[in-house]
């Protein structure tokens, strides 16, 4: 099965799919010369296992885990919302997600649709109680995460300002100041676009400033 086949999606051969076991399976590769055929197989033989019927297949090819546009995704987005599948299979959470606070987002939306996620190297169901404590445990993560990308942006500021730089001016609120990591770290937003989503509460010196700090301080997707 061909690289193309798979970043265009495909749709699975017409069958009496259940009520309940509509699957998509989500899979992603970060070069051309990859293959996706390991996760392809196990999520295969995980949704035979699992008595899960495979509707359709969406994978991104070439595309960064922390790009935000990844059009294979944005379509599985869809087709949940338009309540055409009943569960999404992911073979681990790095080839779905962007980051924590990214997992957890669409973990919250597919709870709220009734639309059951699973990643199989991680063994998380979210139709399991294990998967259910595992929600929130990811919240939490989500929480911790975000609050020491605050602390050390808020440190590399002060310790910047300490030595002369001044990083934009007075009056920033630390509120304005999570909505930038916020940004930063879970989209691919330009400094210029992540000014204009907060409305120009701070300057892009200090949109600048916080959006390298945040970024360099999320972990690297393969």
């Amino acid at each position: 099965m061909s690289v193309k086949e798979y970043h265009s999606g495909r749709r699975r051969a017409a069958t009496k799919a259940h009520q309940g076991t509509r699957t998509a399976l989500y899979l992603r590769v970060s070069t051309a010369d990859q293959k996706p055929d390991l996760q392809y197989d196990s999520l295969r033989g995980y949704a035979a296992r699992a008595g899960l019927d495979v509707v359709q297949d969406y994978c991104d090819v070439a595309v960064s885990g922390r790009r935000e546009g990844r059009p294979q995704l944005n379509a599985l987005m869809v087709a949940a919302r338009n309540q055409e599948i009943d569960c999404v299979l992911v073979w681990k959470f790095d080839r779905f997600a962007r980051s924590t606070r990214h997992l957890l987002t669409a973990l919250e939306e597919f709870d709220h649709l009734g639309v059951r996620f699973v990643s199989v190297q991680d063994q998380v169901d979210t139709s399991s109680p294990m998967g259910r404590a595992m929600f929130t445990i990811i919240g939490a993560m989500a929480e911790l995460e975000s609050s020491l990308i605050s602390e050390r942006v808020t440190a590399g500021m002060r310790a910047a300002e300490a030595r002369g730089r001044h990083l934009g001016r007075p009056g920033t609120s630390q509120r304005v100041i999570n909505e930038i990591e916020a940004l930063a770290t879970s989209t691919d937003l330009s400094i210029r676009a992540i000014q204009k989503k907060i409305a120009g509460r701070a300057s892009r010196s200090i949109v600048g400033e916080i959006t390298k700090r945040a970024r360099e301080m999320q972990p690297a997707t393969p």
